[in-house]
């Protein structure tokens, strides 16, 4: 049996947020839904959703219910901070935006909640992840995105959130496996 936070041999090397409070929180997408473990950084550390190695890659385990979600994590040792699911994330209403953004309006309540998974979800699967190396235009296009003007994005802001949306979808889309 996998341990969360631990090795076979012992205590696992320290990452951001191992024991951090974890939450169950919902996912919905086009394809598929489900409940991802989403750790609280502790301290100025970072938030990042629970991963396991499998076959030599971290995989996001996604439950159905929220039972599973609980029974795993006490297997595991450890206690969700509450009994309730956090969310839902709609990625649907992303995905809708995504299929043809030139004649769809900008849902950013979703984008957002969208772009923060995403980051949560790659440092979850590597700290190093691409997705988490993002320059000025990223900065600005969320800045604006955070403060809802998404009409004041220039082109080049605009691809970036497109650009790191889809890379977000296509991680998501391989990354989790059924726990």
């Amino acid at each position: 049996m996998r341990k969360i936070g631990t090795t076979e041999t012992g205590p696992a090397p320290t990452r951001d947020g191992d024991r951090g409070a974890l939450y169950a929180y919902r996912v919905r997408g086009a394809s598929r839904s489900g409940i991802v473990l989403w750790i609280a950084g502790t301290g100025d550390g970072p938030d990042r959703v629970l991963t396991s190695t499998e076959g030599g890659r971290r995989r996001v385990p996604v439950f159905v219910t929220a039972r599973q979600a609980r029974l795993y994590v006490r297997r595991h040792g450890r206690r969700l901070a509450g009994p309730e699911v956090a969310g839902p994330l709609e990625l649907v209403r992303v995905q809708h935006w995504l299929a043809d953004p030139a004649r769809r309006r900008v849902p950013p309540g979703q984008v957002l909640d969208a772009w923060n998974f995403f980051e949560d979800l790659a440092r979850g699967i590597d700290a190093h992840h691409p997705l988490l190396t993002q320059g000025p235009v990223q900065d600005s296009a969320y800045e604006k995105l955070a403060t809802g003007e998404c009409a004041a994005w220039t082109p080049e802001e605009r691809n970036a959130v497109l650009g790191l949306l889809t890379a977000g979808l296509e991680l998501w889309d391989h990354a989790r496996t059924a726990a």
